[in-house]
Formats: structure tokens, sequence, C-alpha cells
């Protein structure tokens, strides 16, 4: 059924929507935004500044008039708007994004009181307030894991045992069927769906329980469906089943290329940057579709000559697109856990928070913002705003660019995401339609 679904237009919210990720991917995948929740000033400012305030943005939010366009915490979204999330019932189909997992602990005794409980409970809390018919939530692969209690002390005769070991997932799934939701999840990698990252991460899909009924074999439907999403857009994207980083980025190599003072006004003074010259490849030129002027986030690190020294007999003499082991970080005295120096021919590795986790495959440097921009599938046009990176206490507290990279979900995995949530909801739509309408005429048949 799903080949003949009708263009049918679903709306969605994003929660802890960060730089807008996964809001960009449902957005091409035809879904329409109605309102985001980031909490971070820097990552709502990119938000913001491709979704709200640019008036020629290309996939625009119709944003409620009660809601102030700003960095909300969601726990005063709740206080302030409650009743009016509760007005929006009917009109979100889709609420996508959900807590991150490093909030939560089942080690030992709960705090009842801990804001890392009260945030996954907020979460729970705004669902049932929506009611919408779905729900999207990506997170790292051990959101899935039960993590060992800790401080376990020896109980008295005839003390309670302690609990069964539960993961994030665990709790994710009762407290959402305790408000009338199924949850299912699946690990995928987004190198499949034409990501130039191998980036490995859990998609949990929700869906209300009174519409379950419609739905063929269970939200084992929704995987069924995203595989064909993954099929059908590499098909239409001309992309091959998988990008090498090189493809990605060949286009923003400095080699012969002439460098520039950097353009970009919260960049700082001495930086540079490369003048771009054109894409050259089939992502490339996927990449620049829609994009017009300068590119953003195009600042190159400012290395000193022995670190330049240092990173190029890495890129010599160590094996590339696998991370460094102990003996090999020792050997070049770096005293970083994870270090990745790129291949050119392979995708790149999982983009983090950190810009010096992974090293350029052929020139002795770290990315750019732009580039790990381009290895999580965004777009040239999408404009980062905020500080580049940040360093000490502040990284816990601050997201700058690198960090509004890292946490975000790929938009190409996400386009393909929103395909498939969205030929469910139609498929939903058409079976309760047709057969919902006989199950009405059947009582009166029967009685006559």
């Amino acid at each position: 059924m799903s080949s003949l679904v009708p263009m049918t237009s679903y709306s969605f919210a994003d929660l802890f929507a960060g730089c807008g990720g996964l809001s960009l991917g449902l957005s091409q995948a035809g879904l329409r935004g109605k309102f985001a929740i980031e909490r971070d000033p820097m990552a709502f400012e990119t938000f913001a500044a491709n979704f709200i305030t640019n008036p020629a943005a290309v996939h625009s939010f119709d944003w409620p008039k009660w809601l102030e366009k700003q960095a909300w915490d969601i726990e005063q979204l709740l206080a302030s708007h409650r009743k009016d999330l509760v007005g929006l019932r009917g009109t979100i189909d889709v609420l996508a994004g959900g807590p991150p997992c490093q909030g939560f602990s089942f080690a030992g005794r709960r705090v009842e009181d801990d804001p890392r409980n009260l945030l996954f409970e907020r979460y729970v809390e705004v669902v049932d307030a929506l009611q919408p018919q779905a729900l999207i939530l990506e997170n790292v692969p051990g959101m899935k894991v039960a993590h060992a209690l800790r401080n376990v002390v020896e109980l008295p005769i005839g003390g309670e045992p302690p609990a069964r070991k539960r993961s994030f997932y665990d709790k994710l799934v009762d407290s959402l069927s305790a408000i009338d939701y199924e949850v299912e999840a699946m690990l995928v990698d987004s190198s499949r769906f034409g990501v130039p990252q191998r980036r490995s991460r859990l998609i949990a899909v929700g869906i209300r329980r009174d519409l379950l009924e419609w739905v063929d074999d269970g939200l084992k439907r929704m995987f069924i469906l995203l595989e064909e999403a993954r099929i059908q857009q590499l098909k239409a994207l001309g992309l091959p089943p998988a990008v090498s980083a090189a493809s990605a980025i060949s286009d923003l190599e400095l080699i012969d290329k002439e460098i520039v003072d950097c353009v970009d006004p919260e960049s700082g003074r001495g930086f540079k940057e490369v003048r771009y010259d054109g894409p050259a490849t089939t992502y490339q030129r996927l990449m620049q579709q829609g994009h017009r002027g300068s590119m953003n986030s195009m600042r190159l690190a400012r290395h000193r000559d022995d670190v330049r020294e240092r990173f190029g007999r890495i890129l010599a003499e160590c094996r590339r697109g696998v991370r460094m082991d102990d003996a090999s970080r020792k050997s070049y005295g770096l005293k970083k856990h994870r270090i990745y120096p790129m291949a050119r021919s392979e995708p790149a590795p999982t983009v983090t928070t950190l810009p010096d986790d992974i090293l350029h495959y052929s020139e002795p440097r770290i990315l750019t913002v732009r580039e790990c921009a381009r290895l999580q599938s965004f777009p040239d046009w999408f404009a980062f705003k905020g500080k580049f990176t940040t360093g000490g206490a502040r990284r816990t507290k601050e997201c700058p660019r690198y960090t509004q990279v890292g946490n975000a979900v790929p938009p190409l995995l996400a386009q393909a995401i929103g395909t498939a949530v969205r030929n469910l909801l139609v498929e939903v739509a058409i079976k309760k339609s047709l057969f919902g309408k006989i199950q009405e005429k059947l009582p009166a048949a029967a009685s006559a």
C-alpha cells in the first residue's frame, strides 16, 4: 500500500530540537513544522536563523502566536503554556525528539526530586498534553543498554532484592505505555541513508494505542516502511549505497585553493577560510542546491607548526578509518582517548561534539564546522550561529557550532524517517476510513 499512498500533509513539533537536524529532515519529507523547543540559546539561534527569522527560509515553521520565539526549557514551557499545549490537540500529528539519555540513572535508589528525572517526566507530560498520533525519538545505542546498579549494599535478612537492571529505553517504553503509546526501536546506520558517516543510532517510534489496530504487523510495519523510504531516497537523490568522505568534502580541500580572511562575524580576527569554487560530485551538488552567496562556518583551525607536523606523521603512518589505539596515541604524545584519521574512500567515523576527534584524510588539520556539517548531510545553505567552540567548564554548559553539529540528527536520515512515519499515518487513515465504516454497518446488518 505504501507505494500508492497520496502526499498527505502532516504537522510536527520538535522537542530538544538542537540546531534543527531532525526538523530539517522531517520538513524535507513533506511534514509541516509547528514549533520547536530548545533550551540552549546558541542552538536555538541557529534553529531560528534557518526556520523562523529568515524570510527566505525554505522550511519555515507555522509558529503559534502564544509561544515566544526564544530558547525554552521544557519545564518552563509546561509551567507557562500547559493549557496552550492541550489546546493544540488534534493539530500536531508527530512529536519529534526525545530527552537525552544522560539525564536518567536507574543505578541505586532513585531520588524523586532529581532534576534529571524531572526532565524525563516533563517530556512524557508534553506527550500527554499534545497527544500526537506518532512519536519519533533518536538517541545513542546505549539508551537500550541496562546500566549496572551502583551503591548496592548487603541487604538485611528479609530485605528487598535489588531491582532488575533497566535501561533508559525500558523506562521510556513503560512511561509512554502508561499514557497509551506503543513504542518500538531499531538500531540504524546513517551511512545506509546517504549520510557520508558511520553513525549508529537508536531510532524509536511510538504510535497512539487507539491507532495501532489499523497498522498491519504492529510497529514492525514502521521499519519496513523505513527500508522502503531508504531505497527510494537514494534512488531519487542519485546517491550510491555508501557516500565516501572525499565525495562529501573534497571540494573543501585547501590544495590549489585561495585562502582568504574568514568573513564570519563571530569567528574573531586572524582566522582564514578557503574560497569556494564549486562542487565536484553528486553529493556535493546535492548539498549546494539552494545555496547563494558565501558559505557559512568555513573557518579553518589555527594549528601550531608542531601540531601540523604531528598530524602529518599520523596521516602518513597510521591506519585510516579506525580509532588510534592506546599505544599509537602514546607514541605521538596524544592524551585524547578518541582520534580518527579519516579514510578518503570510506564514510567518515561518527562526528562528535569535539572538533579534534577527527583528522582530515589528506591534510594535517581538523575539520571545519562546514565539513562536519557536510558529513552530517546538512545542506550548504544551512547557517550555524554562536561560538565556533568552547572549552573548560563551559563545555558542559554551552552549545557552540561544533557541538550543535555533533549532537544533530543527520537530515538525510531524518528525511527517510519522516517519509516512513508519514506513509504509516496515511495507511492508518486509509484503513480507518474504509474499514471503520464497514465496522459501523456490521451491527445493523447483523440485527437485520
